[in-house]
C-alpha cells in the first residue's frame, strides 16, 4: 500500500515540468476522491451492476 507521500512523490514524477499549482491540487483532489471511494466501496460493499439496471428500470422507460 502506497503513503500519500508516496503517491504525491510519484504523481509529482508523472506531471509536466510547467504544471501550476492548480493543476497539482486538481490532481491531488482526483486521487483524494477516488481513495475515498475505494475505501467506502471496501467498507459499505457495492451494488452489483444487474441490481442497478433493475433499480432504475422504471426511470428509463418512456
Amino acid at each position: 500500500m502506497h503513503t500519500a507521500v508516496t503517491e504525491v512523490k510519484e504523481l509529482l514524477n508523472r506531471l509536466p515540468e510547467e504544471s501550476s499549482y492548480e493543476d497539482i491540487q486538481y490532481h491531488l483532489y482526483v486521487i483524494a476522491k477516488i481513495q475515498q471511494g475505494i475505501t467506502r466501496a471496501e467498507t459499505e460493499g457495492v451494488i452489483p451492476h444487474d441490481e442497478v439496471e433493475k433499480q432504475f428500470e422504471k426511470w428509463l422507460e418512456d
